[in-house]
């Protein structure tokens, strides 16, 4: 049975572009949204092997701390040609310093030494898994990808992480060059591209009730 998000919900992330993303899309619910930062949380060692694991992982951890409903993703770039990597490794490949072009330029280096000059070689996808907790034990889970390619040098300085590397499917602009509401924006104001958008949205089915 599921069930709905009411009231006052932790937003289990200390990452400023995943808050900001994760505010804007549920803005429309006319849910109190904390961040975990806020409530001076700390962060849970992300020790699962998938991205819907680490996503648990962090849901279940603020919620029990804040004694609130906790809302958590964790996303990441899979790129085929390095075999799926960096997946839930990608922002540990940013460092400390959330150095994501030093990352963008890795994934790079190893695209070239694998001769993946192509579009076709250069296809990547993002992954978003959201997971809402309760303190009683609760779970709500989705899962969601944008399918595109990898493009050199990265373009555009909106959005964050990867972003100014991937070109989604049927664009000509990346993710790195859209606006926040062209990204993941829902309709009617956006397409609903990014994949923690269309995640939201199959989240927004079964727990949220529009304003």
């Amino acid at each position: 049975m599921h069930r709905r998000i009411t009231g006052q919900l932790v937003i289990a992330t200390h990452n400023p572009g995943k808050l900001a993303e994760m505010r804007e899309l549920l803005a429309p619910y006319g849910i109190a949204a904390v961040a975990a930062g806020e409530l001076g949380l700390g962060e849970p060692d992300e020790t699962g092997d998938s991205f819907q694991a680490n996503a648990r992982i962090k849901a279940i951890a603020a919620a029990n701390a804040a004694q609130l409903p906790a809302f958590a993703d964790d996303s990441g770039l899979v790129v085929e040609a390095l075999d799926g990597a960096p997946g839930i490794f990608s922002a540990r490949w940013a460092g400390e310093g959330k150095d994501f072009t030093s990352a963008m330029t890795r994934i790079e280096r190893l695209l070239q030494e694998r001769g993946a000059t192509t579009a076709d070689q250069r296809k990547a996808h993002f992954v978003s898994a959201l997971c809402v907790a309760w303190p009683d034990g609760h779970l709500e889970e989705v899962e969601a990808r944008a399918d595109g390619t990898l493009v050199w040098p990265p373009r555009g300085t909106a959005g964050f992480g990867y972003d100014p590397a991937f070109l989604p499917e049927g664009h000509v602009r990346t993710f790195g060059e859209m606006t926040s509401v062209e990204k993941h924006g829902l309709p009617p104001l956006g397409l609903g591209l990014s994949h923690r958008a269309r995640a939201f949205v199959k989240l927004a089915e079964i727990c949220l009730d529009p304003q």
